[in-house]
């Protein structure tokens, strides 16, 4: 039997994924400039409060291509919140409407997320070979289209025999496959099978000039990614589990993703460019605990006033996140607190604390909208 119609019935409102969705956003939009100034204010600021800037800094940068840092987590866990709240949604409309509306509601959905994904990124306002194909808001139209058509029509072990074909096949695909003038079995920049796909066969602009973070074969194992949210999401759905017990299972499913992603990465490294198969282990364990001390804290223990902000953005997290990348809240507080303020600023407190300033006032804005757009019952979201 399919899972869509064994939660069909189940309506109850899961706060903890919207909590979680706004604590993902927030780093997108703010909350990364925030660090960053922070970590120039406190730089020749002693040793100890140095290190703890520093340290914050380097988290909230991407690693320059093997690793794993706090800023490299960010984009999968918003694709496991999908892959989440394809379960906690689609049933209920499958009740209502039917399955075959269910499907149309999906791909109408997918198609406007991959569209605002262009014109996010320039839309066609140069020429052709200008637009940007793939991108995080095209990854994630795909993630969302894929995973819930196998949610829709598959039981639990297609689900699980569609993740291993994923993870095994992109693995398999990218140690064996050769790259012409390379040869097999190579991870590194630009000398692999993802890369050199992406530079012979992706039309339009590519991120990183000659290859592309979000390109055609790394959105395999994004799929993936997407659809360990959908077991995250089966798990916060059974009926068989007491509350405190579906944190618990998420938590230690989560330790044990993160252990096996870091066993696999002895031979397939942790590469968030190429989305490696240990890459989404790891991203998908580290989301999966996350997810459950949030459910934990929120539904179990019913401690919601402190994610009050963060229920606000994730209820518009594509909006807001669309908001940022065409008009973006820190210019616009610059406007306000930039220039002589800024400097004036720097020189009362430390080097940066304007733009901390400017950020913390552009974070200002973001709730701010949140909260007029969820009092108004405005929503767009994935």
């Amino acid at each position: 039997m399919r899972y869509v119609e064994v939660l069909a019935q189940q309506t109850r409102r899961v706060v903890s994924v919207d909590a979680l969705r706004g604590f993902n956003f927030i780093w997108i939009l703010g909350g990364d400039g925030a660090i960053w100034a922070f970590a120039d204010m406190t730089r020749d600021k002693g040793s100890a409060v140095g290190a703890v800037g520093g340290f914050l800094g380097d988290q909230l940068h991407h690693v320059a291509w093997e690793g794993f840092t706090f800023y490299d987590f960010v984009f999968p866990l918003f694709i496991f919140i999908t892959g989440v709240s394809i379960v906690l949604a689609l049933p209920k409309l499958v009740e209502r409407e039917g399955r075959l509306q269910a499907h149309l509601h999906v791909l109408r959905r997918a198609l406007l997320l991959y569209a605002l994904g262009l014109i996010y990124y320039g839309g066609i306002k140069h020429s052709w070979g200008d637009v940007r194909l793939v991108g995080v808001l095209q990854r994630i139209a795909i993630c969302y289209l894929v995973a819930s058509v196998m949610f829709l029509n598959f039981n639990l072990r297609g689900l699980v025999a569609s993740f291993a074909a994923l993870m095994i096949g992109y693995w398999a695909l990218m140690t064996f496959v050769p790259v012409p003038g390379i040869g097999a079995g190579s991870f590194a920049p630009d000398q692999n099978l993802a890369n050199w796909i992406d530079a012979n066969y992706l039309p339009g602009r590519l991120w990183d000039v000659t290859r592309d973070p979000e390109g055609l074969l790394s959105t395999l194992p994004a799929i993936g990614s997407c659809l360990l949210g959908v077991f995250a999401g089966l798990v916060l759905r059974d009926i068989n589990l007491k509350p405190q017990q579906k944190s618990l299972w998420l938590i230690g499913g989560g330790l044990a993703l993160v252990a096996a992603g870091h066993l696999w990465a002895l031979q397939f490294p942790i590469i968030k460019a190429l989305w490696t198969s240990s890459f989404v282990l790891v991203a998908g364990g580290y989301s999966a605990i996350l997810l459950g001390v949030m459910h934990q804290i929120v539904d179990v223990w019913g401690l919601k006033k402190w994610a009050t902000a963060f229920l606000w953005i994730g209820a518009n997290a594509i909006l807001l996140y669309f908001i940022n990348g065409i008009i973006g809240f820190e210019p616009l507080a610059t406007r306000l607190v930039g220039g002589d303020v800024g400097f004036y600023v720097d020189g009362a407190v430390a080097q940066g604390a304007g733009l901390l300033l400017a950020n913390l006032l552009g974070l200002a804005f973001v709730v701010l909208l949140a909260r007029f757009l969820y009092q108004r019952q405005i929503f767009l979201r994935v």
